[in-house]
């Protein structure tokens, strides 16, 4: 599967926005309620996985049909989230990038711990993000370039200890060889001042948060 996305609907807060964020020759996985939304919605998911504790059994039986893999495992004995679940099959097929939608929502600690995935994604050498109708988050380590798009916002958060040697090119506030340690605000909402802009830094894991009100 290289060179090839793979996109992971999961059970938070999805839209009608999710849409917008399908290419043609995607790689379809519906976690738990995701993949329920995916049927819903039309989409045949290439692989469907979960515990499906979120639906109803006449609700998954319609999952099991429309997909082409079905997975289900014990809701008890299981270790893993949904979401991590669906993600760890993503990385076993070796893609170039992985998508999460609806992995935010209500639940913080889901939240969180969907956000801590791509770190693990970075590790692995997959290009990650979370998408969601208001925001796009990844986590960067060496010197990158984003694009304003459809974003107003940018915020930078270390998910080290500490990230250092952070430099902006581009932004409304400059940063020159600058450290965020968690617990610092100082990242947050920055402006873009052109269609792009350099984030550089020397060590250290960054949640780069594009968002919009």
């Amino acid at each position: 599967m290289k060179d090839k996305r793979i996109v992971i609907v999961t059970g938070g807060t999805l839209g009608e926005w999710f849409r917008q964020e399908l290419h043609e020759g995607d790689i379809l996985v519906g976690s738990d309620r995701g993949a329920l939304f995916l049927v819903e919605h039309g989409y045949k998911p290439h692989m469907a996985l979960g515990d499906f504790d979120s639906v109803k059994e006449e609700e998954k039986d319609r999952i099991r049909a429309a997909s082409q893999a079905f997975m289900d495992c014990d809701p008890i004995y299981k270790d893993l989230t949904d979401t991590e679940m669906a993600f760890e099959w993503a990385l076993a097929q070796q893609p170039s990038h992985i998508v999460l939608l609806g992995a935010l929502g209500t639940r913080f600690d889901h939240s969180l711990a969907n956000v801590h995935l791509l770190r693990k994604g970075l590790e692995q050498g997959v290009t990650c993000k979370i998408v969601d109708a208001s925001n796009e988050i990844i986590v960067i380590h060496q010197k990158t370039r984003i694009l304003r798009g459809r974003y107003t916002h940018v915020s930078l958060l270390p998910l080290s200890l500490e990230v250092t040697g952070i430099t902006l090119h581009g932004f409304q506030y400059p940063l020159h060889q600058a450290t965020l340690q968690i617990g610092q605000s100082l990242g947050i909402s920055n402006v873009l001042l052109e269609e792009s802009g350099l984030i550089e830094l020397a060590t250290g894991l960054l949640l780069v948060v594009q968002s919009r009100d």
